[in-house]
C-alpha cells in the first residue's frame, strides 16, 4: 500500500515552496520559471521513466518513477492541486472498466 502519509509531507514541501525565493531551493526556481519550465521537466522525467522501463533495471525504474511523481506533485501544487484531489478520482474510478471510464470521458 501507498504511505499516503509521506506523499502528503512531500507535498506539504512542496506547496510551501511556491512563495520562496527561486535562489532558496530546486522547487522554488522551477516555480518562478512557470508553467511551461514544470511542464518540460515532467516530460522529461516521463522519458526517463520509460527508458528505464526499456532497461528493464527495477532499481533504475524505481527511482526514474520517484522522480516523476515527485515533478507531478509539484505540477499539481503549481495549480493547488493536492494528493487527496488525485486519491479522490481513483476512488471515483475504481471498479469501473478503464474502457467506460474513457467513454464517460468523451461524452462530455
Amino acid at each position: 500500500m501507498i504511505d499516503l502519509e509521506v506523499i502528503r509531507r512531500v507535498q506539504a514541501t512542496v506547496a510551501a515552496r511556491k512563495g520562496a525565493p527561486p535562489d532558496s531551493s530546486y522547487v522554488a526556481s522551477l516555480y518562478a520559471k512557470g508553467t511551461d519550465t514544470i511542464c518540460k521537466k515532467l516530460v522529461e522525467e516521463a522519458a526517463e521513466t520509460i527508458m528505464a522501463a526499456k532497461d528493464g533495471n527495477r532499481m533504475h525504474l524505481v527511482n526514474e518513477t520517484c522522480d516523476l511523481w515527485f515533478h507531478s506533485l509539484v505540477l499539481l501544487a503549481h495549480f493547488d492541486i493536492g494528493v487527496d484531489d488525485i486519491m479522490a478520482e481513483f476512488r471515483r474510478r475504481e471498479g469501473i472498466s478503464g474502457i467506460d471510464e474513457k467513454n464517460s470521458r468523451s461524452a462530455k
